[in-house]
C-alpha cells in the first residue's frame, strides 16, 4: 500500500507540532529535580513545577529519594568470613551499637533451601545457584525489606511471622523494640536462648520497622567465597557498602573446626589421636579455606579501583590482642561512631571466664588473647606441616610464620603471628 504525498505531508507537519510543543513544555517550565533539605532529608519536591498528579514524575522523584536518603543515611556493613574464624565475635562489635540492625547469618536459609546438602565440594553450578540467591537477598535486606527472607524460611511464614530465623537470638535489634517486649531497654547483654524463648515468633513487619529505624544495617556471612563475588553490590550507589574481610591463621581455623564439628571432622579426629593420617581424609575441607582466603586477599590488595573506600582486612589474631584498638579502628574505616555499648562489650567478653556461656561453641565469651594461638596445643605435628604445606602462599600473604619441629610448635613465647599492618583501601 503506497501513501499519497498528501499524507506524507500531513504526517511531517503532526511531527513538527509535537516536537515544538514538547521542547516549549520543557524549556517555559523550569526543572527542579527532588530538593532534599538537612531538615528534612525525606523531603521530596516536584519534579517538574505544576506536575505534581504525574505518576511518572512520582516515581522519578522517588529513586532519587531513595538514593540520596540512602547514600546520606545509611552505612551498610558486611562481614565476610569463613567458618571458625572469629566472625560472630566480630558480628558482636555491631550487633552491640545501638544505631546498628544486625543480623547474623540471613544466607543460611538461602543454602539450606536452595542446597540442602550442599558439601564442601561444591561444583561450578551450585557456587553460581547460591551467589545468585545471596546478592538478591542481601539486597533487599540491605533495603531493610524482609519479606524477601521469607521466600527461603522453612516453613514458609504465616502471616509474616516465624520462629525458624536462624539465629534470631544471636541480633539485639530483633530481641528489642518494636520487635519484642519482653526485655527492658537497658538490658544490654539479652541471652540469645532467653530471647528466642521470651519473645517467641518473630514479626517481619515489625523487624523491618525496626531495620528502618536503625541507622546502619550490618550483616554477618561465611557462604560467600570471596570479595570478588560482592563486586555487583560494592559496585551498588544505593547501597553505600563497605567490607570487612576477617581472615585467621588456617591452622586455628582447622583445629576449632575439628572441635566443633565433631562429625564432619572425624577423619581429622582420628589422624590426631593415631598420628596416622586416613587415606579417606576430606583434604577440600582445609583446601578450600586457602584457596577463598588468597583470592580474596589477592583481589583486595591489589586494591582494584571498585573497592577504593570499600574493603579492610582484618586479622582475627590481630583483633584478639588488641580488641578496643582494633575496634575503633574498623569504626573509623567506616566513618562511624564506636558508642560506649560497644566499649562496654568488649570490656566484658575479651578477659576470659569460667563460665559455661565462654565454653558454648558459638559464645563470643573468652580470653581473646590467649585464644589467637591455642590452636597450636591442639593439632600434631603433621596436621599442622601438612596444613602449611596446602596452605603456603596464604600463609605467607598473611603475615603467619610456619614451624618445623615439633617443639617449635609447643613453644608459645614464640609467636607465630608477624607484626604486618593491613591498611584500609581509602
Amino acid at each position: 500500500m503506497q501513501c499519497s504525498w498528501k499524507a506524507v505531508i500531513l504526517l511531517a507537519l503532526l511531527s513538527i507540532a509535537i516536537q515544538y510543543t514538547a521542547i516549549r513544555t520543557f524549556t517555559a517550565k523550569p526543572f527542579q529535580m527532588c530538593p532534599v533539605t538537612v531538615s528534612n532529608p525525606l523531603n521530596c519536591g516536584m519534579l517538574w513545577q505544576d506536575a505534581v498528579d504525574s505518576s511518572f514524575d512520582q516515581r522519578i522523584c522517588d529513586d532519587l529519594l531513595y538514593f540520596t536518603s540512602n547514600v546520606s543515611r545509611k552505612t551498610h556493613v558486611l562481614i565476610l568470613a569463613t567458618t571458625r574464624s572469629g566472625s560472630s565475635f566480630v558480628g558482636q562489635l555491631f550487633n552491640q551499637h545501638q544505631d546498628v540492625f544486625y543480623l547474623f547469618e540471613p544466607l543460611y536459609h538461602v543454602q539450606t533451601t536452595l542446597l540442602p546438602r550442599l558439601s564442601h565440594s561444591r561444583t561450578a553450578g551450585d557456587t553460581r545457584v547460591m551467589l545468585g540467591a545471596s546478592r538478591d537477598l542481601l539486597r533487599s535486606l540491605y533495603d531493610c525489606d524482609l519479606y524477601f527472607l521469607e521466600s527461603y524460611i522453612k516453613p514458609q511464614p504465616a502471616n509474616h511471622s516465624t520462629d525458624k530465623l536462624f539465629r534470631r537470638g544471636a541480633s539485639k535489634a530483633l530481641c528489642s523494640l518494636p520487635v519484642c517486649d519482653a526485655f527492658s531497654p537497658g538490658e544490654l547483654n539479652i541471652d540469645e536462648g532467653e530471647c528466642v524463648r521470651r519473645c517467641g515468633g518473630l514479626n517481619m513487619t515489625l523487624a523491618s520497622d525496626a531495620c528502618r529505624e536503625r541507622r546502619h544495617v550490618a550483616i554477618k556471612t561465611v557462604r560467600i567465597p570471596e570479595v570478588s563475588d560482592l563486586r555487583a553490590l560494592v559496585e551498588d550507589p544505593r547501597l553505600n557498602l563497605k567490607v570487612i574481610q576477617l581472615v585467621r591463621d588456617p591452622r586455628g581455623i582447622l583445629a576449632s573446626r575439628i572441635e566443633t564439628f565433631r562429625d564432619t571432622y572425624r577423619l581429622w579426629r582420628i589422624w590426631r589421636a593415631t598420628g596416622r593420617r586416613p587415606y579417606n581424609l576430606d583434604l577440600t575441607q582445609l583446601t578450600m579455606v586457602c584457596q577463598d582466603f588468597l583470592g580474596s586477599v589477592i583481589t583486595g590488595l591489589s586494591r582494584p579501583p571498585w573497592l577504593k573506600g570499600r574493603y579492610m582486612l582484618v586479622r582475627y589474631e590481630d583483633l584478639a590482642r588488641n580488641p578496643l584498638q582494633k575496634t575503633k579502628e574498623i569504626y573509623e574505616y567506616l566513618g562511624l561512631i564506636m558508642d560506649k555499648n560497644v566499649g562496654d562489650w568488649i570490656q566484658n567478653n575479651t578477659r576470659g571466664s569460667n563460665d559455661l556461656s565462654a565454653k558454648h561453641k558459638y559464645g563470643t565469651v573468652r580470653d581473646s588473647a590467649a585464644n589467637a594461638e591455642s590452636w597450636r596445643l591442639k593439632l600434631s605435628y603433621d596436621m599442622v606441616d601438612y596444613t602449611q604445606t596446602v596452605c603456603q602462599q596464604v600463609l605467607q600473604e598473611l603475615g603467619y610464620k610456619t614451624v618445623s619441629s615439633p617443639e617449635e610448635l609447643k613453644n608459645l613465647s614464640l609467636t607465630l603471628i608477624e607484626d604486618k599492618t593491613f591498611l584500609p583501601f581509602l
